[in-house]
């Protein structure tokens, strides 16, 4: 439970932490994450972190959630940071706990989430030896972390934590690693907890050259079909209502990637939708037929460009901001790039922004939009996914929070689920973790106490940490758990039917547990819809029960997600499905 302080407690709290007592590195790690405005650690305990668990008990001011698993604590950390724009915060023992957080700590490098990742490691006297539950972990994560540390001195530890959060939290945000072995745990030294942090060679560009900006500028200004694509970079720089200023001066048309979404209001008229392989109709065919492209926090993944000598062909300039100079002409060739933050270089572009010559153009885009929307085929007896996340939409009014798995329920809710606020949906993008949808729910709602929170899940997905339940049922962790059950790795399937000739392949779910059953034995409340009648009474009782619930809605197997564009292919190439 997050313990709600008025200001002068905290100030009060402040000025306890920062005495310059002797103590030992567990209550330096500990007053130090209180001094980062730390209120929740995500964790589970192990030998070489016990130090550090034995100076939370007792602490009052110390909040510290036990997952079930190290995966669920990563990536609850995750999704509490996501949902807030803060640091999130994880805490797992060495060798296998350690190891356990590799998936979690990739699906943050992948997507820019800053996290500070703690791990606890042998005595530094016996590193190097194959000690019991030791393993490199800074070796290991060194491919997927921004930076990593491992205290060697008592001394340092207040230094390298003050350095992680900021590391974290700067420039292109990801995981830092802080590796902390059991000795130095326990080792005693005066605390003193820097106020400033000044790291050689770590200065990452913030503001950006107004020349570049005056650039696009005049771009937009030559333009008659501009085309925006934004990105998660617009969610993590807080650079919505910003972006929302500068289409509404220049009258761009904008797709949100899949982490973009929420970053541009969908109820917008020039709104696009989602590009790429399963991106809507008129937002692949604006980026194919426009003039001008301008990327924004957009680092032109594959799932978006798919086959890259074939994407927009007809742009005449291509614009590129972005806050890591290494992912500017990374993909696609960059005619104007800006480096720089998101927020300050829209803020610096809105002083002098003015209409582009797009009104024939969004009268295109929008006539494109009506003629070619996403539809499916509806059933009188079988209960479709699309409709399922269409009621959520509906009922929720696009106010929830929403955290999905990976596979066909991620991409139906990205398409039917309308975001009109930033951070308010959350999924694994770069990577595509299963099994990331429900901890990191967890973590959302922890953060957002009074919000909705709905957890999407596939079959599959739910099972990789369906253990977290019990930490729902304990907590009254009041997620709302959607189980979109066709009884097979959907994705999977999808490929195999469409691009595999119909060769399935080891794609049976069918021996899944009862998950209603499931959440019951957890002490959560489970719930089953077969039917519309039956999704519509089960989502509503959800809805109305406080405290966690668990639905599960049986839908068609063989239900494909369209569009889809297979690889190789241009984003123009769609297959359309039903509607074709």
């Amino acid at each position: 439970m997050i313990v709600q302080t008025t200001q002068k407690s905290k100030e009060q709290l402040r000025e306890e932490l920062l005495q310059p007592d002797v103590i030992t590195g567990s209550e330096m790690l500990l007053r130090s994450l209180l001094l980062e405005d730390v209120d929740c650690v995500f964790g589970y305990p192990g030998g070489a972190v016990l130090y550090i668990y034995d100076a939370m008990h007792g602490n009052p001011d110390f909040n510290h959630l036990l997952t079930r698993h190290e995966q669920g604590a990563i990536h609850a950390a995750d999704g509490y940071a996501r949902s807030t724009g803060k640091v999130g915060v994880c805490i797992a023992t060495s060798g296998p706990g350690a190891t356990n957080l590799v998936t979690g700590i990739a699906t943050a490098y992948m997507d820019s989430v800053p996290l500070v990742v703690i791990t606890g490691n042998v005595a530094t006297s016996v590193i190097g030896t194959d000690a019991f539950q030791e393993a490199d972990i800074t070796g290991i994560t060194m491919p997927i972390t921004k930076h990593s540390y491992l205290v060697r001195d008592v001394k340092d530890l207040p230094r390298i934590i003050k350095e992680a959060f900021h590391i974290a939290s700067t420039g292109r945000r990801g995981p830092v690693l802080i590796d902390i072995p059991k000795d130095v745990s326990n080792d005693t030294a005066p605390f003193y907890y820097p106020e400033k942090v000044d790291i050689r060679g770590y200065n990452p560009t913030v503001q950006p050259n107004k020349l570049q900006v005056d650039k696009m500028l005049e771009a937009i200004a030559e333009s008659e079909r501009p085309v925006i694509i934004a990105g998660g970079g617009v969610v993590y720089a807080d650079a919505a209502e910003q972006l929302l200023e500068f289409v509404n001066k220049t009258r761009i048309p904008v797709a949100t990637t899949l982490l973009g979404l929420g970053g541009f209001p969908s109820a917008h008229e020039l709104w696009l939708g989602m590009p790429g392989m399963h991106g809507t109709y008129t937002a692949n065919n604006a980026l194919q037929n426009c003039d001008l492209l301008i990327g924004i926090g957009a680092r032109f993944d594959d799932r978006v460009t798919m086959k890259v000598d074939g994407f927009a062909p007809k742009a005449k300039k291509i614009v590129h901001i972005d806050v890591d100079p290494a992912e500017i002409g990374k993909i696609v060739e960059t005619a104007i790039p800006v480096v720089g933050d998101v927020k300050a270089a829209l803020q610096l572009a809105n002083l002098k922004a003015k209409p582009s010559r797009s009104e024939k153009w969004i009268e295109w885009v929008q006539e494109t939009k009506r003629n070619f929307p996403l539809r499916y085929k509806d059933s009188d007896t079988e209960l479709k996914p699309q409709y399922v996340i269409e009621m959520i939409h509906e009922t929720t009014k696009g106010e929830a929070i929403v955290t999905t798995d990976v596979g066909q329920h991620q991409m139906w809710a990205a398409q039917y689920y309308k975001f009109n606020h930033p951070r308010s949906w959350i999924t694994s993008g770069g990577l595509g973790t299963m099994g990331f949808g429900f901890p990191s729910a967890i973590g959302a709602q922890k953060a957002h106490p009074d919000r909705l929170v709905v957890s999407i899940n596939g079959d599959g997905g739910m099972q990789m940490c369906s253990q977290e339940l019990a930490v729902c049922a304990i907590h009254q962790i009041p997620v709302k758990i959607v189980v979109i059950n066709n009884q097979v790795l959907g994705m999977v399937r999808q490929w195999q039917e469409i691009i595999y000739d119909n060769r399935y392949s080891h794609i049976d779910l069918a021996g899944s547990p009862d998950f209603v059953k499931l959440a019951e034995a957890y002490g959560v409340k489970g719930l089953r819809a077969t039917n519309k009648d039956e999704a519509r009474r089960a989502w509503q009782e959800a809805l109305d029960t406080p405290g966690p619930v668990l639905v599960e809605f049986v839908v068609r197997k063989h239900e494909n997600v369209f569009p889809m564009v297979t690889q190789g292919s241009t984003i123009d190439q769609m297959l359309m499905g039903d509607s074709e």
